[in-house]
């Protein structure tokens, strides 16, 4: 059964603007495994713009209640290229309420733009 689902955008220019107009703004959206890959570098603003997005659409699929932590949603791409959702903290507790217990989550940048679908299966 789906209990929420949640889409949302993010300008990736607007986005890296932000970013770079505010620096612990990156730490405060995201974890460390979040904002680097495996080599060490960090990801480019259309994939974070897109994980940010992501984060949103969790949020809306909740129910967008007040309280929820950034970090606590994680969202992270298997080996085979699908995109996970890892939740923990503030967002598994609120996902526990809802008898939540899969995450669907696509990922998509292109002509500036990022967006992310999420839905919440029961």
């Amino acid at each position: 059964m789906i209990i929420g689902v949640g889409i949302d955008v993010a300008e990736i220019d607007r986005f890296a603007e932000a970013l770079e107009r505010t620096p612990p703004l990156a730490r405060r959206l995201f974890l460390e495994r979040e904002l680097y890959l495996p080599s060490g570098e960090r990801r480019g603003v259309a994939s974070l713009a897109a994980r940010f997005a992501a984060k949103e659409a969790v949020a809306k699929a909740l129910g967008a209640p007040s309280g929820l932590h950034w970090t606590d949603a994680e969202v992270y791409v298997e080996e085979s290229g699908q995109p996970r959702l890892r939740v923990r903290g503030t967002v598994a507790a609120r996902a526990a309420e809802l008898g939540v217990r899969h995450w669907h989550v696509s990922l998509s940048h292109d002509a500036g733009v990022a967006s992310a679908v999420v839905i919440a299966e029961g």
